[in-house]
C-alpha cells in the first residue's frame, strides 16, 4: 500500500463542509470524507507547530521526550514515522515544510525532501502604519500570483510529477505544507471568497475567567482597538484558505485518479493545530492556548478496501496516525509509544466512547531557551516589522502568560490545569464553545476531581519512556581506562 500525507498547517477541524460548517466550500476535503472516515474529534498533542509534529511521528506526547518547543526537533538516536517506512522499504518524498526533523535525521529516513520554492505564500500587510490596529492583526492583502504561483501549490506540483513516474516499489509522499497558517492571505477569488457578514458570530473578546494571555494578546498586538467586523472579516479570509488549500488537495486527488494509483494509496489529510482567526477577539494561536478551536483538527483517512462515508466522534489523538500508517504498512514502531491503531474504525468499527484526549503547552521560568523571542521581543536579529515581535516579546515580558498548560478532554468535559495561570473547566455539552469557565464551582466539583485524577494519572504513566535495548551492568571486560586502552594487568597508581 502507497500512502499520501496532505498536512495543511493550521486549519481548524470545524473549517469544512463535512465537518458541518455552513458556508465552508471545501469539495475534495468532503468527497474524501465521502469515500474514506472521518474523525470528528481527533485532538493535536501541542498547539505549536514542531511539538505537535514530534508527537505526531513518535507517539509520544510533547513532555515525554521534551519535544516542548519550536527547535528541540527528532535527532537520529530518536525514532520517527518516516525512518520506519524507510526501513520497510519504501520510497519516502517530502515536499514542504520541515519543523520536525533535526538536519541530521533525514538521511536513512527520506529519499528525497525539498522545502518550498517560488513566492511567499501570502500578500503584503494590509495596514502599513504600525499604529494601525490592523497591522499586528497578521490581515494581508491578497496573494499577488495565480493559484499555481504559492510556494504550497509548488510543492504539490512536485507531488503530481513524482506521482506520474513509475513506481518500482511502494511509496510514502508527505506534503507538510504552510497555509491556512497567518498571515491571513490567498490567491483570488479565494481571498475574498466569503462576506464577512455572512459568517457566523465570532466567540467573544475577553469572556470572564479566561487566562491572562486573552487580555494581554489582545493589549498588545492592539486587537483589543478592532471591532467585531474586523475579526469577521479575518475568519472570512482564513475560511477562504481553507478552501484553497482544499483546491490543491482536489488536484492531488486528480492525479492519483489519473495515474490509477487511487485503488493501491491511503491518503491521510489532517492538521497539526488549529487557529483561533478572530474567535475571542484573538488571532494565530499561543504555545498554552488550548481552546478546542486550536486543538480540533481535521483528520480524514481513505484507505483501499476500508469503510466509506464513516463517521466517528469519539475523541482520538492526532499522533495515532504513527500506528494506523505502520499497521498498514504491514510492519509496526519497536519503540515505547502511546498511540493507538485507528485500522478498526478504518475498516467501519465504532471508536471509544470513554477514551479522552490529551495535550499540552507552556513553558516554565527556568527554561528561558524555551520562550520564542529575546528580551526585546526581536527574533533573528529581526525588530517590530516581523510578524511575531509582539508574541515573543509578551512571552519575555510576561512569562506567566505561557505558563505549563495540560489538557484532558473527553466527549462531555474539558479540563486544562495551568501552573501560574487560570486553570479552566467547560461542559461542553451545554457549552461547546467554551463561554463559562466552571473551574473551582461546588456544582462540578465532583466532575473535576475526576477529570485532575485521569490527567495526574496520565501524567505519571506517560512521563517518560525507558528503550527495549539492554545494557550490561558490569565493567567493559579489562576495566576501563581513559584513552581507550583497557586498565587489565595494571598496577594501581602510587
Amino acid at each position: 500500500m502507497n500512502f499520501v500525507i496532505f498536512m495543511p498547517d493550521e486549519w481548524r477541524g470545524d473549517c469544512a463542509g463535512c465537518a458541518g460548517h455552513p458556508l465552508a466550500q471545501t469539495p475534495s476535503l468532503d468527497r474524501l470524507a465521502a469515500e474514506g472516515t472521518r474523525f470528528g474529534a481527533c485532538y493535536a498533542q501541542h498547539p505549536v507547530c514542531s511539538p505537535s509534529r514530534c508527537s505526531l511521528f513518535t507517539g509520544w506526547y510533547p513532555h515525554t521526550a521534551g519535544h516542548r518547543t519550536l527547535w528541540h526537533l527528532l535527532r537520529p538516536h530518536e525514532p520517527n514515522l518516516l525512518r520506519y517506512l524507510t526501513d520497510a522499504g519504501y520510497d519516502v518524498r517530502w515536499y514542504g515544510k520541515n519543523d520536525v526533523l533535526a538536519q541530521a535525521s533525514f538521511p536513512g529516513s527520506v529519499t528525497e525532501a525539498l522545502g518550498p520554492r517560488g513566492l511567499r505564500n501570502v500578500g503584503d500587510r494590509l495596514a502599513e502604519d504600525p499604529s494601525d490596529p490592523l497591522y499586528d492583526s497578521f490581515l494581508n492583502r491578497p496573494f499577488p500570483g495565480g493559484p499555481w504561483d504559492t510556494a504550497d501549490a509548488w510543492c504539490v506540483a512536485r507531488a503530481i510529477e513524482f506521482l506520474r513516474r513509475p513506481h518500482p516499489r511502494p511509496f510514502m509522499l508527505y506534503l507538510p505544507l504552510t497555509l491556512p497558517h497567518p498571515s491571513y492571505s490567498a490567491p483570488q477569488p479565494w481571498h475574498d471568497m466569503y462576506a464577512p457578514e455572512d459568517l457566523p458570530p465570532p466567540r467573544p473578546a475577553e469572556p470572564e475567567d479566561k487566562p491572562m494571555f486573552h487580555r494581554l494578546i489582545r493589549r498588545t498586538r492592539r486587537l483589543d482597538r478592532m471591532t467585531e467586523a474586523d475579526f469577521r472579516r479575518i475568519g472570512a479570509v482564513y475560511l477562504g484558505m481553507c478552501s484553497y488549500v482544499d483546491f490543491l488537495l482536489g488536484e492531488l486527488l486528480r492525479a492519483l485518479d489519473e495515474t490509477h494509483l487511487a485503488g493501491d494509496t491511503c491518503v491521510l489529510m489532517f492538521a497539526d493545530h488549529g487557529d483561533w482567526a478572530g474567535e475571542y477577539g484573538l488571532v494565530e494561536k499561543w504555545p498554552s492556548a488550548l481552546d478546542d478551536c486550536i486543538m480540533r483538527v481535521p483528520l480524514v483517512v481513505r484507505v483501499p478496501g476500508g469503510a466509506g462515508g464513516h463517521v466517528v466522534d469519539t475523541p482520538v489523538e492526532l499522533f495515532d496516525v504513527m500506528p494506523t500508517v505502520l499497521e498498514l504498512a504491514g510492519t509496526r514502531a519497536t519503540h515505547t509509544h502511546f498511540a493507538r491503531s485507528l485500522v478498526g474504525q478504518l475498516r467501519g468499527e465504532s471508536g471509544e466512547a470513554d477514551r479522552a484526549a490529551f495535550a499540552e503547552g507552556g513553558y516554565d521560568p527556568h527554561e528561558p531557551h524555551c520562550f520564542e523571542g529575546r528580551e526585546d521581543g526581536s527574533q533573528a536579529g529581526r525588530g517590530p516589522e516581523m510578524i511575531y515581535y509582539q508574541k515573543g516579546r509578551l512571552q519575555q515580558t510576561h512569562p506567566a502568560s505561557v505558563c505549563r498548560s495540560f489538557m484532558v478532554r473527553t466527549s462531555g468535559h474539558k479540563l486544562i490545569y495551568r501552573t501560574s495561570d487560570v486553570c479552566e473547566l467547560y461542559d461542553l455539552a451545554g457549552d461547546p464553545r467554551e463561554l463559562t469557565n466552571l473551574h473551582g464551582r461546588a456544582e462540578v466539583a465532583s466532575v473535576q476531581r475526576q477529570l485532575e485524577q485521569r490527567l495526574l494519572r496520565h501524567l505519571a504513566t506517560t512521563s517518560d519512556v525507558t528503550p527495549p535495548e539492554e545494557d550490561p551492568r558490569g565493567l567493559p571486560p579489562g576495566g576501563f581506562r581513559a584513552g581507550g586502552t583497557s586498565a587489565e594487568g595494571q598496577d594501581p597508581p602510587g
